[in-house]
C-alpha cells in the first residue's frame, strides 16, 4: 500500500449507526473516488433503533487485523456525536480512535497519537466538513517523533499488561 501522505490507496474501514447512515453512503463513494479500498461494516439499511457498538467494533477489529497483517488500513466511525463510536472502537486492543472536530485535531490525532481510527459526530458537521476532516486524517502521516512513539508504546503496554514501566504501583 502506501505511506500516509505520499498518495495512493489505503484500505478504509467504515462504520456508523442510524445518525450517520446517509453520510456513510456519501463517504464510501468519496473515498472510493479517491482510490481507496473501502469496506463498509454497516449498517446496510436505515434503522432508527440500531446499535453502533457492533458496527464500530467490527470496523476497529478489521483495522487492527489489517495492520497486523501488514496492510495499510485506517478506520472511520461516526454517529450523532462520535463519542459512543469512539468509545466502542477503543475497546478493541490495538485501536487508537480519536474524536476529531476540526482540521487541527484530525492532524494531531495522526501526528501525536498515530490514531488508526477517526471518530466524527455526523450531527456536528455538514458533509463538506466531514469529508475534509476525514481526508486530512488519511493524508496525515505519523512522523514517529520519539516522545510520541514512547507515549503510544506506554498505552499499548498498559492495554496488554495492565502496567506501564516506571508507573508506581
Amino acid at each position: 500500500m502506501r505511506v500516509h501522505g505520499e498518495g495512493g490507496a489505503v484500505r478504509i474501514h467504515v462504520a456508523t449507526d442510524h445518525a450517520g447512515f446517509e453520510y456513510s453512503k456519501t463517504l464510501v463513494a468519496h473515498l472510493q473516488a479517491a482510490g481507496h479500498e473501502v469496506l463498509d461494516h454497516g449498517p446496510t439499511a436505515y434503522d432508527g433503533d440500531d446499535d453502533y457498538p457492533s458496527f464500530c467494533i467490527a470496523a476497529a477489529q478489521a483495522v487492527v487485523a489489517d495492520q497486523r497483517a501488514g496492510v495499510e488500513a485506517l478506520g472511520v466511525v461516526f454517529g450523532g456525536s462520535g463519542n459512543g463510536e469512539q468509545i466502542a472502537a477503543n475497546k478493541v486492543e490495538g485501536v487508537r480512535a480519536a474524536l476529531v472536530w476540526n482540521v487541527p485535531t484530525a492532524e494531531l490525532a495522526r501526528e501525536h497519537n498515530d490514531a488508526n481510527v477517526i471518530a466524527i459526530g455526523a450531527r456536528q458537521h455538514d458533509e463538506a466538513e466531514m469529508l475534509a476532516l476525514i481526508d486530512r486524517f488519511i493524508a496525515t502521516p505519523f512522523p514517529g517523533v520519539e516522545r510520541h512513539a514512547r507515549r503510544i508504546a506506554q498505552l499499548a503496554e498498559y492495554e496488554t499488561t495492565g502496567r506501564i514501566a516506571g508507573l508506581l504501583d
